[in-house]
């Protein structure tokens, strides 16, 4: 990975974990303060919950694929260490579809007019389950890729020992 690549992907990282930052402080404040009053047409208090905690599972995504753009920078990913940061983005991604099926039952009971909206719903949080279905076989690829990284290692080590 180029260094020109790395800074852009960091920039990227950090602007969306401040605005994550900002806007689950913004929750927050409300959800303690109480300054927004619920009219009764949505279960608001829920939804913002929900929000705060799916705004910490795009987070700990953000900080762990910022981990793994260090790791590639360094030369380290092909290692054990790796495995950490991205069960930690499979986690965060089941626990986001989690939420959003959470989001889609809070919102069902609004929708009796047009159940195909919550079904729509229903159908984005098997999607999101699907991208963490990628990633997982993504990191089956990279534990492949370490097992061959170790393999050759200890040929190199034995061929060394040889000469």
């Amino acid at each position: 990975m180029g260094k020109l690549t790395v800074r852009a992907l960091r920039a990227v990282l950090v602007v969306v974990l401040t605005g994550t930052v900002f806007v689950q402080a913004l929750m927050a404040y409300v959800l303690v303060g109480g300054s927004d009053p619920e009219d009764g047409t949505m279960p608001l208090t829920a939804m913002r919950v929900i929000t705060v905690l799916g705004l910490g599972t795009a987070q700990v995504a953000l900080v762990c694929v910022w981990r793994l753009v260090t790791m590639v920078r360094r030369g380290t990913v092909f290692s054990h260490a790796a495995f950490r940061y991205v069960n930690g983005i499979i986690g965060a991604i089941v626990a986001a579809a989690l939420l959003w099926f959470a989001v889609t039952a809070v919102n069902a009971p609004g929708q009796r007019d047009d159940p195909g909206v919550t079904l729509v719903m229903g159908g984005i949080g098997v999607a999101v389950l699907g991208v963490a279905l990628i990633v997982l076989l993504l990191r089956m690829l990279l534990s492949q890729a370490v097992a061959r990284d170790v393999e050759a290692a200890q040929l190199r080590a034995e061929l060394d020992e040889v000469i």
